[in-house]
């Protein structure tokens, strides 16, 4: 096939501009990236946390160290349990012995005792990833390793993650931990390589109480769609600006 004297100028231009951006301005998509990028349009993940019925058992942080192979004894969680414990004098205690992974059975909270007779109220937090809509952490990730899927889930990729610290800091939720084996970024990802294959993530499968649901916010038929659309949840430091994906039911006012 024959180039007239104008193809071969319009190629060499091309050439000259691409030769000419700095290598930073391309960069090549990693395979879970990719993998991101064709997932569903029509499903978009969200959670829903009622913490009137959450009794602290730590049932959920233990099936997720379980299915996510987070040493037991480490001090770290991909999600935990905190108690809330309100006295007269205006006082907020709040502590999480280990994830509250083996539950409240200590009546001290920091090592201070509390007299019953001056608590006001006292309640139990689940928190976790908030898969928000807007997350600092993809957007200051200098190699792609934390990302995006299009249902919504922020995901790390291991072997890209070069252990910077960048997402941690990043996080306004504090969620985001270095995995003590692995030496990468970690946090939450609603267990994705459970619920992309229909199951629920292990927190929500072990909760005996129904505390933690998972659905498809973009689904008007869901169940959690439907109760945040219908009943009134709050969702965690929204003045953040993140978009936060994770609501709540019953959420005090002392909770930060």
């Amino acid at each position: 096939m024959k180039c007239s004297r104008r193809d071969l100028l319009t190629t060499a231009c091309k050439a000259a501009v691409a030769a000419a951006l700095p290598v930073a301005a391309f960069r090549f998509l990693s395979p879970a990236e990719v993998r991101a990028a064709v997932a569903d349009p029509a499903l978009r993940r969200g959670f829903l946390v009622d913490t009137e019925k959450c009794v602290g058992c730590g049932f959920c942080v233990k099936a997720c160290k379980l299915e996510n192979e987070i040493p037991y004894e480490a001090p770290v969680s991909r999600t935990w349990v905190e108690r809330y414990i309100v006295t007269r004098d205006g006082q907020t205690h709040i502590d999480s012995p280990m994830a509250g992974q083996n539950g409240f059975t200590d009546p001290k909270v920091r090592g201070e005792v509390i007299d019953p007779s001056e608590i006001t109220k006292a309640f139990f937090v689940p928190k976790l990833c908030n898969q928000c809509d807007n997350p600092a952490c993809v957007q200051v990730c200098p190699v792609g390793a934390t990302y995006q899927t299009k249902d919504g889930v922020v995901l790390v990729d291991r072997d890209w993650c070069i252990g910077c610290g960048y997402c941690i800091m990043a996080c306004p939720y504090g969620v985001r931990f270095f995995h003590p084996v692995h030496k990468v970024a970690e946090k939450c990802n609603f267990c994705y390589h459970r619920i992309s294959k229909g199951l629920k993530s292990a927190c929500v499968e072990a909760c005996p109480f129904g505390a933690r649901q998972i659905g498809n916010l973009k689904d008007p038929e869901d169940p959690i769609t439907r109760i945040i659309m219908t009943q009134r949840v709050a969702v965690l430091k929204d003045e953040y600006g993140t978009k936060p994906q994770v609501f709540y039911i019953g959420l005090d006012r002392n909770v930060r």
